[in-house]
């Protein structure tokens, strides 16, 4: 089957087209960025009308360029920019009246728990107990578990964008601002490495996101280009001489650096001080770099057809979470996939 999947992140929106059937490798036809840098239209609190605006744009584009691909189903997500909007149910009640898209909001345990399931079957049981970490433009996924639902999942506030804007006044932020940030990433981040390792220290420790990616590229893992099979690794030795050479430099240099995306560049700062923290909060020396992550998460969810126990996926081919969102409020939603 052909199937669309529809990732509304805080900095872009992204359909990837995959053909796969239940127990296959999901094979990637197509994959459409629309960079919207969501979560800088939220102001006060809610999603701007320019925002929104864009938003059921993109997701309207989206959903024609997948019927124009023959997809099967379109599953559609969105993470912590939405998720943190108060007036997220309008926004969402106005893309599914507008496009017709029910756009599901995923709760950040929803989202730690989809990651490890994708990295879980990259790297395959051999991996025993495995340790996930996603760094995102509005949050931190970890999660760590032996099977493929992990025991901890875990959502924190600490998303590569949020903290460029909540903490850095600068472009390239003053030494007092990176030092503020690493003290509160440090406080944040320990008492979840705590639960993380209350089971043991994991046999492998994985990452994801284009953070991550970019920061093993910046410590010499191979390029894009060599392909997804490559064997990429992060070590805390080489990210900490990166956050030292890239925190003095302005965002427009940081974009020119090879595998850092322009769209992006101005928050990688922010994510190199989180992975630093989480790294050293955990006692990790080097991490996997792993070419899945949510969207491939989402897609084998949607293939097997069951629960992840506790999780999003029903049987029917229904998408269902009860589990409160950061805003509090209930995201309890049923939604047939969208086609």
């Amino acid at each position: 089957m052909r199937l669309g999947v529809l990732d509304v992140g805080s900095n872009t929106v992204h359909l990837l087209v995959v053909d796969a059937h239940r127990g296959a490798h999901p094979t990637p036809q197509s994959s459409t960025k629309t960079a919207l840098r969501l979560a800088e239209h939220v102001v006060g609190g809610q999603l701007s009308r320019k925002g929104a605006d864009a938003l059921v744009a993109a997701v309207a584009e989206a959903r024609r360029e997948a019927r124009a691909l023959g997809c099967d189903d379109l599953l559609a997500f969105a993470t912590s920019a939405v998720r943190d909007a108060d007036n997220s149910d309008a926004v969402l009640s106005r893309v599914r009246e507008e496009t017709g898209v029910d756009l599901q909001v995923l709760t950040g345990p929803d989202e730690a728990a989809l990651t490890f399931l994708a990295v879980r079957r990259w790297f395959g049981w051999s991996a025993g107990r495995l340790l996930s970490l996603d760094i995102g433009g509005g949050s931190l996924e970890m999660a760590v578990g032996r099977d493929e639902r992990p025991d901890v999942a875990l959502s924190l506030p600490l998303g590569a964008g949020r903290l460029t804007r909540d903490w850095f006044a600068a472009d390239p932020p003053d030494r007092k601002e990176t030092r503020a940030l690493a003290e509160y990433v440090h406080d944040t981040v320990a008492p979840a490495a705590a639960a993380l390792l209350e089971g043991g220290t994991p046999d492998r420790a994985v990452v994801t996101s284009k953070t991550f990616r970019s920061l093993a590229r910046l410590t010499g893992a191979a390029p894009r280009s060599a392909g997804p099979r490559v064997e990429r690794r992060l070590t805390v030795a080489g990210l900490r001489q990166v956050v030292a050479f890239i925190s003095r430099m302005d965002s427009a240099d940081l974009a020119e650096l090879e595998g850092v995306s322009a769209s992006r560049a101005h928050q990688l700062v922010a994510g190199a001080i989180v992975a630093r923290g989480a790294m050293d909060a955990l006692g990790l020396q080097e991490v996997e770099v792993c070419p899945w992550a949510l969207r491939e998460g989402v897609i084998l969810g949607r293939l097997d057809q069951v629960p992840l126990e506790g999780g999003p996926f029903a049987a029917d081919g229904t998408y269902t979470t009860g589990r409160p969102a950061a805003t509090g409020r209930s995201t309890s939603t049923t939604a047939r996939w969208n086609g």
